[in-house]
């Protein structure tokens, strides 16, 4: 059902979810209510992608992996890792298997189209030379395929972008591995140097890059990254017996965001359901949190309330993109 939504951006109708679909999706729910809840303490992305990509692989869809990702994390950092790699599979559905990927969208001042210095210029046998640099790309060290996105030179206050497929070992192409973060410090981030980065004309996605790719991901991301993160909450609830009644709430949580990862990424009722979504969820975290603290000695409680910074990341974008959608419904 995701394959439907940079589609939907460019205002085509999306398809309704086929009846096999739902099936696929209670058995990815059946799965975390069934499943062993023991999984291997991870440490490095070494350790983790290959077992993302062995789960990955079994799964139909995006949310369907995100959510067996998530179950299969011993900490929020691989449910995040889990989420994000979910989250481009939907955005560009023909992602090549196995590719662990990074979005490169953020430079020095921001990630606004305006911001955008990162230049694509056309070659003479038609393909496109990369220069420019991008301060904050998320599991870059350990990518094997970069999204860059560029500004196409055009007369106007706006830049055209475009996202191009980039190999992270190709010719021009530096990596800067950055400190750890504060949170979830397993999941590595990196600057990226593009000198002269040579690409042909296939390696550009098809359409505006902002508002097929840069300006739906964060909705696509909220929603498969938060259902990893319930799918891995879930689990915990389950090996350390917390009270029935929490996790069913994260399964109808899961269910709720499940569904929403089928609605068009730029509409406003997506943007309102989402809102009212991830306040129900950040109520669940709060629950979490509480049920953490009974087991304070714990090392997953003692990596849960270290990492739980991770949800106010991008609260700010998040209210500014409800109050939008709440302007354009009564616009």
């Amino acid at each position: 059902m995701n394959r439907h939504l940079l589609r939907a951006d460019a205002g085509r109708t999306i398809d309704p979810a086929p009846p096999e679909s739902h099936s696929r999706m209670n058995a990815a729910i059946e799965f975390c209510l069934r499943a062993s809840t023991n999984v291997p303490a991870l440490q490095a992305v070494a350790d983790w992608w290959p077992r993302w990509k062995s789960t990955a692989a079994t799964r139909a869809t995006p949310i369907e992996q995100a959510i067996a990702g998530g179950f299969d994390a011993d900490r929020l950092g691989w449910a995040f890792a889990s989420g994000y790699q979910a989250t481009l599979r939907a955005l560009v559905p023909d992602l090549p298997e196995g590719s662990l990927v990074a979005l490169c969208v953020t430079e020095e001042a921001g990630n606004r189209p305006r911001d955008i210095r990162t230049t694509f210029s056309t070659q003479a046998d038609g393909g496109v030379s990369i220069s420019g640099s991008k301060r904050w790309t998320t599991l870059g060290p350990d990518s094997t395929l970069l999204l860059i996105v560029g500004a196409l030179a055009r007369a106007g206050t706006r830049p055209a972008l475009k996202v191009a497929r980039v190999a992270a070992n190709a010719p021009g192409v530096t990596l800067h591995a950055m400190p750890e973060t504060r949170f979830v410090p397993e999941v590595p981030h990196a600057s990226v140097s593009l000198n002269d980065v040579r690409v042909g004309a296939d390696a550009l996605l098809p359409g505006d890059g902002y508002e097929a790719c840069v300006k739906p991901f964060r909705t696509i991301e909220d929603i498969h990254v938060t259902v990893a993160v319930l799918a891995y909450l879930l689990r915990e609830a389950r090996q350390r017996d917390w009270p029935a009644a929490f996790s069913e709430k994260l399964v109808a949580a899961i269910t709720a965001l499940s569904d929403l990862a089928g609605s068009d990424a730029g509409a406003p009722s997506t943007h309102v359901a989402l809102a009212g979504a991830l306040r129900w969820v950040d109520a669940l975290y709060a629950e979490a949190t509480a049920h953490w603290a009974s087991a304070a000695d714990d090392a997953g409680a003692v990596r849960w309330q270290r990492d739980a910074k991770l949800f106010e990341v991008a609260s700010a974008a998040r209210l500014q993109r409800t109050a939008k959608a709440w302007e354009r419904l009564r616009g």
